[in-house]
């Protein structure tokens, strides 16, 4: 069907209500789709757990026309500090050091511009999930549960866009060998907001204890509470789901004494009621679709929060998604192969990027944390520092944090 010559618009079906999936909806509907979105929940998520959004993502959310209201939430006069369990401290590395200089603020910070974005025309279905897809060369049949009412209805659309996370409903039920797709990297993350600063700290001070196998970090911001991130690297993941989650992180964190802010920070875990426990994961697939069913953002990739890249690559990847249809407005196959040929070294490149960047984040052993020492040491030297930043910034690890990739 070609829109092009004033027919009816074909009808989208995104699947899921994160990051990739508003994106998709705010791209499709500009690239002239009918477009219909499913979210699990009964309602839209907010907040979330720190991200920073680099170039790419910058780029992509300019063209989707909401990159004005995505605001950088670091506090211009924060300090970031390393710190050890007795309780010293030492200036560390500052947000503007991080790779590739990104504008920081949480999840649902994006989700809210791009919320702002999504034209009313966009109808949304709340606890709403399919739950069987048949396709042909023309569309694809797909029956949709309603968990409120468990009523299960069928509707045919002309493309399935699965940007429903990790564990993907789309993927498990359109591509085979799912389970294969996803990677575990042996590491486990804890997320959640403060209600308040951390003791002996301001509000806008950052703070990291990073210890072999273990870290902790608080990502402070100017004008919200702060999130605290846990890492710890383990050998046997489904173990830490069979306790209380605040069981498995202080057994990580154990035997020793955790100390008064270590302790602090765990004490807040176990009483706040609103937080993110899980498996550190890739996702590797040789196909991001199957005919005319597509994967984007975590559900086709998961690059981990580590790469620092995954909301931008969400938003850049639904981005170029639709500019790809709009090239290509008789044919959605080969929109989605020439979609994939475009991004796949660019997805690629990050998914080897983000195992190196974990360093960053949490050491996994002694020698690790001692060269993560030693270049936190060397970025804090007023004249070494100058030249590392310098000569990271002319990197190729900088300059793929930037591309474009809907103009490359």
């Amino acid at each position: 069907m070609d829109m092009s010559k004033g027919m009816a618009p074909q009808r989208a079906l995104v699947v899921g209500l994160g990051i990739s999936g508003i994106a998709s909806g705010v791209r499709l509907q500009q690239a002239g789709w009918d477009v219909v979105v499913l979210e699990k929940a009964s309602e839209r998520r907010r907040g979330g757990y720190f991200v920073g959004l680099l170039g790419t993502g910058v780029s992509a959310a300019e063209r989707l026309g909401f990159s004005d209201l995505i605001v950088d939430r670091s506090a211009p006069d924060g300090v970031s500090y390393e710190i050890d369990r007795v309780g010293r401290r030492r200036p560390g590395l500052s947000y503007a050091d991080l790779p590739g200089q990104p504008r920081l603020m949480v999840r649902g910070d994006i989700e809210d511009a791009a919320y702002a974005a999504l034209p009313s025309s966009v109808e949304i279905r709340y606890s709403s999930t399919p739950v069987k897809l048949r396709q042909d060369a023309d569309g694809v049949d797909v029956d949709i549960k309603d968990s409120v009412t468990g009523k299960v209805t069928t509707e045919r659309f002309a493309l399935v866009v699965g940007a429903d996370g990790l564990r993907s409903t789309v993927r498990r039920l359109a591509f085979e060998s799912e389970q294969e797709a996803i990677r575990r990297l042996g590491y486990m993350i804890a997320a959640f907001s403060l209600s308040g600063p951390v003791p002996g700290f301001r509000r806008q001070d950052g703070l990291v204890l990073a210890e072999a196998g273990r870290s902790a970090w608080v990502f402070a911001f100017e004008n919200r509470p702060a999130t605290v991130l846990f890492n710890y690297r383990t050998d046997d993941v489904d173990a830490e789901f069979t306790r209380p989650h605040i069981e498995s992180l202080r057994a990580a964190f154990g035997p020793e004494a955790t100390g008064s802010i270590l302790g602090w920070l765990l004490d807040e875990f176990e009483k706040t009621p609103d937080y993110l426990f899980d498996s550190a994961e890739h996702v590797r697939l040789e196909r991001w679709y199957r005919g005319r069913i597509v994967l984007v953002g975590d559900a086709a990739w998961c690059l981990t929060l580590y790469s620092g890249m995954g909301a931008s690559t969400g938003l850049a990847g639904a981005d170029l998604l639709g500019t790809m249809l709009e090239r290509n407005r008789n044919n959605v196959p080969r929109a989605l192969r020439e979609w994939q040929q475009r991004l796949r070294p660019f997805i690629a490149y990050h998914l080897g990027s983000g195992l190196d960047m974990r360093r960053i984040f949490v050491p996994a052993n002694h020698t690790e944390r001692i060269a993560r020492s030693a270049v936190g040491r060397v970025m804090r030297m007023p004249v070494a520092g100058k030249v590392l930043s310098k000569a990271r910034a002319k990197s190729n690890s900088e300059r793929m944090k930037m591309i474009d990739i809907s103009a490359a």
